[in-house]
């Protein structure tokens, strides 16, 4: 579905359940992330609130997500820790087309959007095939169909918003991009590590 060039290996799984405390609270801050780039889209596109209506629907899904996740990390009596420095997002965000036409930027801030929902898509559906923890797999399987309707939705903001075709390419290049630097990453215990 995603064209993902390069999937995560299945061992990372294993990485992520040895450190479950670890990885849920980098998760929570992943959530809450996602939240806060959903609003900095809001504040871009005022002229459309329509697709500003469904950015909010987004955001304040992230936010659940990060209070669901953070609800298992207190059920646990695991510690909470604090927000973590995602150097995959980093080196994403360094992709972004900068200085040119504003439009231009939306659309790259899209399809920026849409790959980390992407990855974060792909990486929960291997926790659920791989995981032994079954209330874990069950919230992440859950999780995973919501990443992928994200993902839709930011491709297809990209595409009303710029020319599709233009929209394809540029999609190929972040797949072409995400695959180099994925690369060193999927051995740490991080959603994106």
């Amino acid at each position: 579905m995603f064209k993902l060039k390069l999937p995560t290996d299945p061992r990372w799984a294993n990485i992520a359940e040895d450190n479950i405390q670890e990885i849920l609270t980098d998760h929570a801050w992943c959530e809450q992330k996602a939240a806060t780039n959903a609003i900095g889209l809001i504040t871009m596109l005022p002229e459309r609130p329509d697709i500003v209506t469904e950015l909010l629907a987004i955001a304040q899904e992230e936010l659940e997500h990060f209070g669901q996740v953070l609800e298992i990390i207190k059920k646990r009596g695991y510690k909470f820790g604090r927000t973590r420095k995602d150097d995959y997002v980093n080196e994403l965000v360094n992709f972004i087309q900068k200085g040119g036409h504003r439009d231009t930027l939306i659309v790259d801030k899209m399809l920026f959007a849409a790959m980390i929902e992407a990855r974060s898509c792909e990486r929960f559906k291997v926790l659920t095939e791989n995981i032994k923890d079954e209330e874990l797999r069950d919230f992440y399987r859950e999780l995973m169909i919501s990443e992928a309707n994200h993902y839709t939705t930011f491709i297809g903001f990209a595409r009303e918003l710029g020319d599709p075709e233009q929209v394809n390419k540029r999609w190929e290049e972040w797949l072409e991009y995400e695959a180099k630097i994925i690369k060193s990453y999927g051995n740490k215990e991080t959603i994106h590590g």
